[in-house]
């Protein structure tokens, strides 16, 4: 029998051809994109592709075929809960702080906001900071501020449209701060005070950062500085800024709650606030477990991701939102940008937010769907095979040096599974959500990428800083120099440094935050869920009684997850190593070619 087991996994499908019999021949293999989400009716064009790939190799066709094993594929969806969403941060204020790359001048302004254009009938002595809009060049702007000041008007900075921030400065009288590059210059209040802040090159400002400095310069109650924290927050780092005090009521504040969700298990039942963190949310779940479903609070946010997650797959399986139950659940806490209503130059702040990736447990309708749909499509038999993480396992055992007892965790896209068997050959399993899927998602969360294929590019490959045109100091701290010059696109940038050469990041970042958030989108999710499913499935949940772990899947070829996992089970002693599956595919193709091995004898 001529039989091709199908991997589909979230991120890439993989194919084992064999000829099966009283023992097992293995011909060939291949790998290809997965086309849809895993385990629904768009997977039939990358399975095909796939099958169609691995019978070329060996000069056959899908006709040679006597049957195609598909796994039971489990869909797993993630998406990001905030804490808090706020849509407008601050009550009766508004900023701008956005970094601009020339603003003028150095130090601390305060005074009252005027159009330059009315500087001629501002009284002498009462301070003013001076608004200059698109209409005024910086000739002029110069040329005005200085015969206001002339005639004893005393201005104590200036807020511009425009790219004029050192041009207006060089040519004033008497030096003041200025903040320049403000888009929306005509949101900006007059006759109100206001503090700006410029600081020196390389430094960030100190007052307009610091909520009690901000409290001092206008005079705030404790209630009104514990809302002008986030506006604190948002100006750190920033070379320039200002805050200004806005008519009451122009600035509003919505929040709108996390919520509470309801973890359900076999014998008990928790309830957990989302704005307690990702702490409390699996401490609850490790209470329950295993999990049956998850109920949320209606009107938070919460209770929308996680019906979006229902929703979404109801469409794609085809099936009533009531029969789509949320099987796991993995939490943990990040940080997100989020924009500041009250700002005038597209501001934000990073806000704590909870990811949380669910895993969705549906009927095996959608699988016995995509089976028909290939079986029209080739005119094979297609049959659904056994559970993931028990094929893999299967196939983890023909590493070279590996037996039982081991225990193995299969690293995807959507989803970290886990399995150990015996001497005796009996198998435990475990299927969790969130996986490499998930750690794209958090970083390019949490550095406001807004570049899905970014962030997985970052997830994939190290860093370096290109410092010339013939020299890059690596993310290790080497330094590798160049007989011919770079691209002149990465000088002075980070850049990715993927298969085809370095990609620069053309976001205004530095080395070291991007590799710690990497790294800790990593620990987060792949140690977490490491530890979490090898406690699953340990004898009485001690990881102390594994003796021998092998990482398989795609993520197990990251240059960086086996070590940090590696760190992780240190203390507990099993030997730990990526898989060689059948001694020719590393870590890949292990559920395909266990999926093989289930049919030996047949």
């Amino acid at each position: 029998m001529l039989i091709a087991g199908v991997d589909i996994g979230n991120n890439s499908t993989e194919v084992a051809v064999a000829r099966i019999g009283a023992e097992v021949q293995f011909l060939s293999s291949a790998l290809v994109r997965t086309i849809g989400l895993k385990g629904t009716l768009r997977n039939a064009m990358c399975v095909i592709d796939a099958v169609d790939k691995a019978m070329a190799a060996v000069s056959m066709t899908r006709n040679d075929l006597d049957l195609i094993l598909l796994n039971k594929a489990t869909p797993v969806i993630g998406d990001v809960a905030m804490e808090t969403i706020t849509e407008t941060v601050i009550t009766e204020s508004a900023m701008i702080g956005h970094n601009p790359d020339t603003p003028g001048g150095l130090g601390l302004g305060q005074g009252v906001t005027v159009d330059i254009r009315d500087l001629t009938q501002t009284a002498p002595g009462a301070p003013c900071i001076v608004v200059i809009d698109g209409d005024v060049d910086f000739t002029q702007a110069a040329e005005m501020i200085n015969a206001a000041a002339a005639k004893g008007v005393k201005i104590t900075g200036a807020i511009v449209k425009k790219d004029d921030g050192v041009l207006i400065y060089n040519r004033l009288t008497s030096p003041i701060p200025i903040v320049d590059e403000v888009q929306h210059i005509d949101k900006v209040p007059l006759g109100m005070p206001a503090a700006l802040e410029v600081a020196r090159v390389g430094r960030s400002i100190e007052k307009l950062s610091n909520p009690y400095d901000i409290a001092t310069l206008f005079e705030l109650s404790p209630e009104e500085t514990r809302q002008i924290t986030p506006i604190a927050r948002a100006l750190t780092g920033n070379r320039s800024g200002v805050v200004i005090k806005t008519p009451k009521g122009d600035v509003q504040e919505r929040r709108i709650p996390a919520g509470t969700i309801t973890l359900v298990g076999e014998t008990a039942k928790e309830t957990v606030d989302v704005e307690l963190g990702a702490d409390a949310i699996m401490e609850k779940l490790a209470r329950v477990a295993p999990l049956k479903e998850i109920q949320s609070q209606p009107g938070t946010n919460a209770h929308g991701m996680f019906e979006r997650v229902r929703t979404v797959m109801a469409e794609l399986t085809d099936q009533p939102v009531s029969l789509i139950k949320i099987q796991d659940v993995l939490a943990v806490n990040t940080l997100q940008p989020q924009h500041v209503l009250g700002g005038l130059a597209g501001e934000f702040t990073r806000g704590t937010a909870v990811g949380l990736a669910a895993m969705v447990m549906t009927q095996n309708i959608p699988m016995q769907r995509l089976a028909a749909k290939l079986k029209e499509e080739t005119g094979v038999e297609v049959e659904i095979g056994g559970v993931e993480a028990e094929m893999a396992i299967t196939g983890a055992l023909t590493t070279p040096g590996a037996e039982a007892p081991l225990a193995i965790l299969d690293l995807g896209g959507g989803s970290t599974d886990a399995s150990i068997i015996h001497r005796d050959g009996t198998v435990k399993s475990i299927h969790m959500a969130g996986a490499g899927d998930m750690v794209t998602m958090l970083i390019n969360t949490e550095l406001g990428l807004d570049d899905p294929d970014l962030a997985e590019d970052i997830k994939r490959y190290p860093l370096a800083k290109v410092e010339t045109l013939f020299h890059m100091r690596h993310e290790t701290g080497a330094v590798e120099f160049f007989d011919a010059h770079l691209d002149p696109s990465l000088f002075g940038r980070v850049a990715i440094l993927g298969e085809n050469g370095p990609i620069p990041i053309m976001h205004d970042l530095n080395l070291n935050q991007i590799v710690n958030v990497r790294r800790k989108a990593k620990e987060k999710v792949f140690v977490r869920n490491a530890l979490r499913a090898l406690e699953q499935v340990a004898p009485g949940g001690n990881i102390r009684l594994i003796d021998f772990v092998a990482l398989v899947g795609g993520s197990a070829l990251d240059f960086e997850i086996p070590e940090m996992i590696a760190d992780a089970l240190a203390e507990y002693g099993p030997v730990l190593g990526k898989g060689n599956i059948r001694g020719c595919e590393g870590p890949r193709n292990a559920v395909a070619t266990g999926l093989c091995l289930s049919r030996k004898g047949c």
